[in-house]
């Protein structure tokens, strides 16, 4: 989907699902932290906003994005925990280093899913510059920490509808 000249945040049609009774970790890379911050500050808000109360969310930090699928790992292996946000940013350098982190993280946080049988969502922006995280992390595209919890509460409602 483009997203020019589009606030990827704003949500119309499917209503969001109430988070209530649901425990969701959110794990959080410290490189690049003036975007990761605003994605974790965007993705906590709308999991308040949403019925998750604040004593059932959990933010955890790892050194860098590409630490954020054993991060995940660690905490799908508390059976209380319903579902994993994980939020980072990966800057285009000069170098191939951006698109082994990007496929490495993308992997990762699919096989924990897919293990633990639990939403592991890839709140992980990969942006040419420092000026497209920003549009996408609060800016003129929306905060992708807010969509990513929105996808962890849609995830679960669909994981319920099925286990009862």
């Amino acid at each position: 989907m483009s997203s020019v000249n589009k606030n990827l945040s704003a949500f119309e049609g499917n209503a969001i699902p109430n988070g209530s009774g649901m425990r969701i970790s959110i794990v959080v890379s410290e490189w690049n932290t003036e975007i990761t911050n605003a994605l974790k500050e965007g993705a906590v808000e709308t999991l308040l906003e949403n019925g998750v109360t604040e004593k059932d969310i959990k933010v955890s930090y790892v050194p860098g994005s590409f630490e954020l699928s054993l991060g995940a790992q660690y905490l799908c292996e508390d059976k209380t925990i319903d579902a994993v946000i994980c939020l980072g940013c990966v800057i285009q350098g000069e170098t191939r280093h951006f698109d082994f982190i990007c496929d490495a993280v993308a992997h990762g946080i699919t096989n924990v899913s897919l293990k633990y049988n639990k939403p592991v969502i890839f709140g992980v922006l990969t942006t040419n510059d420092q000026q497209q995280a920003k549009e996408r992390a609060g800016g003129k595209h929306g905060n992708k920490g807010v969509e990513a919890a929105v996808t962890a509460l849609k995830m679960l409602a669909l994981k319920n509808l099925f286990s009862q």
